[in-house]
């Protein structure tokens, strides 16, 4: 990721539900508006020998909610709510997860791309 784990790091290794609240209480200090919307993002690039380069993103548009929902997933998954969703990708199962995330939709347009 870009750092996201940073938010995370301990002494003892990381903590995710710790970064969850830290970034919940960044969000409240800050008066944020609610429904606090959010996007997960993945980037691919293809890059050719000739200089040509291929570019592909990958979005996944939901809000973040609180309390913490789910033990599936990792990192940030428990506080995000996919648009149109009633779960957060914390209670997901992951392959219906995986399936509408922002790297299969990274990784659906490099492949279109490619063949294009």
């Amino acid at each position: 990721g870009v750092y996201t784990a940073d938010w995370a790091e301990t002494p003892n290794g990381r903590d995710f539900p710790m970064a969850m609240k830290k970034v919940w209480d960044l969000l409240n200090d800050k008066d944020a508006p609610e429904p606090r919307s959010a996007h997960f993002c993945c980037t691919l690039c293809i890059a050719w020998p000739d200089g040509a380069d291929l570019l592909f993103e990958g979005r996944v548009s939901g809000r973040l909610v609180w309390p913490m929902r789910g033990d599936e997933g990792f990192g940030f998954d428990p506080i995000f709510q996919p648009d149109g969703e009633t779960e957060t990708f914390g209670e997901m199962d992951p392959a219906r997860k995986h399936g509408m995330s922002h790297r299969a939709d990274a990784f659906a347009k490099l492949k279109a791309g490619l063949l294009d």
